[in-house]
């Protein structure tokens, strides 16, 4: 299958799980979710941006996505502890 239309569709069910939680009140679980869509996001735009040869905004992005990776941990240890 084509990769951008594997993401596009991994975008999309993250975003939806996000606002279906959010919309019945797991707020936790929302952002829990959001930290992992905004960090397939920017390694996304990591990989976009290293292709076109934009270096210094490639790198930018992928501290931003490693940045989202922890917190996705961070948060996942709050919900669970």
């Amino acid at each position: 299958m084509n990769l951008k239309f594997i993401q596009g569709v991994a975008i999309a069910l993250l975003s939806i799980t996000a606002l279906t939680f959010l919309l019945f009140g797991y707020l936790e679980v929302a952002v829990l979710f959001m930290t992992l869509l905004f960090m397939l996001t920017n390694s996304f735009r990591y990989r976009h941006m290293k292709e076109k040869g934009m270096h210094r905004e490639a790198k930018w992005m992928l501290g931003m996505s490693i940045t989202f990776g922890v917190l996705f941990f961070v948060v996942l240890a709050v919900i669970l502890v």
